[in-house]
């Protein structure tokens, strides 16, 4: 057989352990030139282990073995150090979840970029460094010149995540491994990286793993799929044949995750329900550092933003990064200050309200963070964290307090077992359900609920919808859910509201926006949905948005 003719990368039965705990039981596939393979499972599958093991970078407690591991007709699997670290960078790259933590804090840009080229290439650098000024133009960051001095933390996660595609399309290399790619991005720079990262591999040639949780998205990019549960391969097929006709039952119940349209709301019942909070033409402004003589500069987050949410109805605030939705959240909770406008709740206007006034408010409304991990303290349990929230509660006793923990976690659906754990010791859909729990625990008036499942698998996610519905129809709260994810608008809201640039663009009904936009903003947006259609067997479909 000659070279053209094998595969590009071949595995058989590659086994991966950690600590002699098998994490990865006997998978074999292969990858062809050009080809596009999604690897797609849950959190905990092994899939990202599985393919960083391609390239041995793994902790060294973490080993693998394999029949057969060859890349470009050359066993990887018995190479020496200096051997692959040849083929890592110049053979296979990697394009990391979080660019972040993957980026050196300490190193410029341009350093970072010329530091792979130095070492996979024998350029001068002076050809080295118009090689990277063309690679950071062709990725779509404008002035790269002047890019090449500044530091990760000045760029946005966009930009971070399109200079980590550059530095791993610089040495061209034949097969690109990118694992969550888009996780913490909206949609609108989600579909522009992943179209400028697939266009780039076009261009070179070069072959794609794509790892993800998010089985709609890979299927708008990838020739096949395989379905990774518990470190085994259940299936892999052809991408259409695959969603047509899931043979494995977790590949059922991952379809079974995609998000589906909630029925249309009661509008009667939501227009006769007092307004919990109304805002009225408020405006949020940032003032920059002065330098000098010269005056400070302002930026306007939000600008001229009025609406009013109700009792029991449940409202999406839709944007992309840097709209200004979440810092409207933190207005509403007491967290920032309007630079103009007025904040009612009850119909009370919090401006001139007592000091009583605004802590009844503060104990009325409640957030649910975007990241549990982050806003859950690692050093309380899980009972001292739900029952802090009720020390507030003038009279409580102490066993009336507990009674009400147990009562909030039966109603997440947490066993007690959990109160006695410390964060860490929960996995994420377990740490969002204390989250809620801790959120829901006082009964308030109000929740806004920030990015609540952008980190959690596509299961987890339709799970904590449904928890999230379930308790809104127990306790009649009034709820602000802000996000980029128009796949969990579709599920939960009575109606949406869509901001640019800090200015609502659009607001209407839930099915209203989302079949007849108005606004180029939000037709844009719901452009870059991936579009799966449900079939009679329990199969999906791709199918092209509307114009």
């Amino acid at each position: 057989m000659n070279r053209q003719s094998q595969p590009l990368l071949q595995v058989e039965n590659l086994r991966v352990s950690v600590d002699d705990r098998p994490v990865v039981k006997g998978i074999s596939f292969s990858l062809a030139e050009r080809e596009i393979l999604a690897v797609v499972g849950e959190s905990g599958s092994g899939k990202t282990l599985a393919m960083r093991s391609l390239i041995n970078l793994l902790p060294k407690n973490i080993h693998y073995q394999a029949d057969c591991m060859t890349f470009d007709g050359q066993n990887v699997r018995h190479l020496t150090d200096d051997a692959l670290r040849a083929v890592r960078g110049a053979g296979i790259g990697m394009v990391f979840q979080e660019p972040m933590t993957s980026l050196n804090p300490a190193m410029t840009i341009g350093r970072q970029l010329d530091e792979g080229l130095a070492l996979h290439t024998s350029l001068t650098r002076m050809a080295r460094k118009e090689k990277i000024i063309a690679m950071l133009e062709r990725v779509g960051l404008n002035d790269a010149p002047s890019l090449l001095h500044r530091y990760p933390h000045e760029f946005s996660g966009g930009m971070r995540q399109r200079v980590m595609i550059a530095s791993v399309m610089l040495p061209e290399p034949r097969l690109i491994i990118a694992d969550e790619p888009t996780t913490a991005l909206d949609v609108l720079v989600q579909h522009e990286v992943m179209s400028l990262m697939l266009s780039l591999t076009a261009e070179k040639g070069s072959a794609v793993i794509l790892i993800s949780h998010d089985l709609s998205m890979v299927a708008n990019y990838a020739t096949r799929i395989m379905v990774m549960e518990q470190g085994e391969l259940v299936e892999q097929n052809e991408s259409h044949a695959l969603l047509a006709r899931p043979q494995h039952p977790y590949t059922r119940r991952l379809l079974d995750a995609l998000p589906t349209r909630k029925a249309p709301a009661n509008r009667q019942t939501l227009l006769a329900a007092a307004p919990v909070i109304t805002l009225n033409d408020i405006v949020i402004e940032y003032r920059g550092r002065k330098v000098w003589f010269k005056p400070a500069s302002v930026t306007q987050a939000v600008r001229g933003v009025s609406f009013s949410i109700r009792a029991g109805e449940t409202v999406a605030l839709v944007g992309a990064s840097g709209s200004g939705k979440t810092t409207l959240g933190k207005l509403i909770a007491g967290m920032l200050t309007a630079s103009s406008g007025s904040l009612a709740f009850n119909g009370q206007p919090l401006e001139n309200a007592s000091s009583a006034q605004r802590r009844a408010w503060r104990l009325a409304c409640q957030m649910i963070q975007q990241d549990p991990w982050s806003s859950l303290n690692p050093r309380m349990k899980i009972a001292q964290l739900l029952e802090e929230p009720l020390l507030l509660v003038a009279g409580m006793t102490r066993a009336a307090r507990q009674q009400r923990v147990r009562q909030v976690l039966d109603e997440v659906g947490l066993e007690p077992m959990f109160l006695t754990r410390y964060p860490h010791q929960l996995s994420g859909g377990q740490r969002q359900r204390v989250a809620i729990a801790r959120a829901i625990i006082r009964h308030p008036a109000f929740i806004i609920a920030d990015e609540p499942t952008s980190a959690l698998d596509m299961t987890v996610q339709k799970q904590i919808m449904l928890l999230l519905k379930q308790l809104q129809q127990r306790y009649g709260f009034a709820c602000l859910f802000i996000t980029h994810d128009l796949g969990a608008v579709e599920q939960i809201a009575d109606r949406i509201m869509v901001m640019e640039n800090g200015v609502l663009v659009e607001s209407g009904w839930s099915d209203e926006v989302l079949d007849h936009p108005q606004h180029d903003y939000t037709r844009r947006l719901l452009s870059c949905l991936p579009q799966l259609q449900p079939l009679g067997n329990g199969g999906y479909q791709r199918v092209s948005p509307s114009p």
